[in-house]
């Protein structure tokens, strides 16, 4: 007998068994499928490089998740700017608390009103930040 013989009806794999390590994830791909080093290498790159693509996917996934949330909201009535009421014909500015029962001219383009209040309220905020700066 040859010393080569390993006395298995398969031939012994664990001789060329791979096992591979990513080191900047600490991943560790093993593989010992085939009789070849060479192939069960290939085949361990191949499975390592796809778990770092459906991680890095999973972490856009996340990122994108998360980033949409922050955009959205969560519905809440006290995110909300402003409440039109067409029945009422009352437009609500919840920033402000301003309530103007003049809709179908708000419509129309007459902002006048509206706007001259966001700009008293947005002096004021500013001289207050002033004042509490000095």
């Amino acid at each position: 007998m040859s010393s080569e013989w390993s006395g298995r009806a398969g031939g012994d794999t664990t001789d060329s068994a791979v096992q591979i390590m990513h080191k900047p994830t600490n991943m560790i791909v093993t593989c010992a499928d085939q009789r070849s080093q060479q192939k069960n290498k290939v085949k361990a790159l191949i499975v390592l490089r796809s778990r770092l693509l459906q991680q890095k996917e999973e972490s856009e996934r996340q990122k994108y998740a998360e980033n949409r949330k922050n955009q959205v909201g969560s519905g809440d009535r006290s995110e909300r700017i402003r409440t039109y009421n067409f029945p009422q014909n009352r437009l609500t500015d919840h920033r402000i608390g301003l309530t103007l029962y003049s809709l179908p001219q708000i419509m129309d383009g007459d902002l006048d009103i509206l706007l001259n209040a966001l700009m008293e309220d947005n002096y004021k905020k500013r001289i207050e930040n002033l004042l509490q700066v000095k």
